[in-house]
């Protein structure tokens, strides 16, 4: 089973102290090496971004700078986990590393499992 994973936090909080910074760093290793982690990347600040937009029937393609978002996505990272509860307590300790690691720091993980193959839609939308 696919996970996203991504970390989402108050825009302008910095660049992560030093020690976050190694902890994940040996995470992502470790994660690499037993197979887990798919692949991971930090994100340019929001300001730096592109917005495509269809309203009304149009489409709209906005290039940054734009102001300040409060919350923005910062990372992500895709996992091959063999459960949903492995998922859980995966991201139970990378929030860890940031309550450890980077004192004050505000946000979230957000973790989403990925379809494995075409999704039957048509199911997903009785739910």
């Amino acid at each position: 089973m696919r996970f996203l994973y991504m970390v989402k936090g108050k825009e302008g909080q910095g660049m992560p102290p030093a020690a976050m910074i190694e902890a994940v760093e040996q995470a992502a290793e470790e994660a690499t090496k037993n197979g887990t982690m798919v692949i991971r990347g930090g994100l340019y600040p929001a300001a730096e971004s592109i917005h495509a937009r269809v309203d009304g029937g149009k489409v709209n393609v906005t290039d940054g700078p734009f102001a300040e978002a409060k919350e923005v996505i910062g990372g992500f990272a895709i996992f091959e986990l063999k459960s949903r509860e492995e998922a859980i307590e995966s991201a139970r300790e990378f929030m860890e590393l940031h309550r450890r690691h980077w004192p004050g720091w505000v946000g979230e993980l957000e973790v989403r499992q990925l379809f494995d193959g075409a999704p039957d839609f048509a199911k997903l939308a009785q739910k």
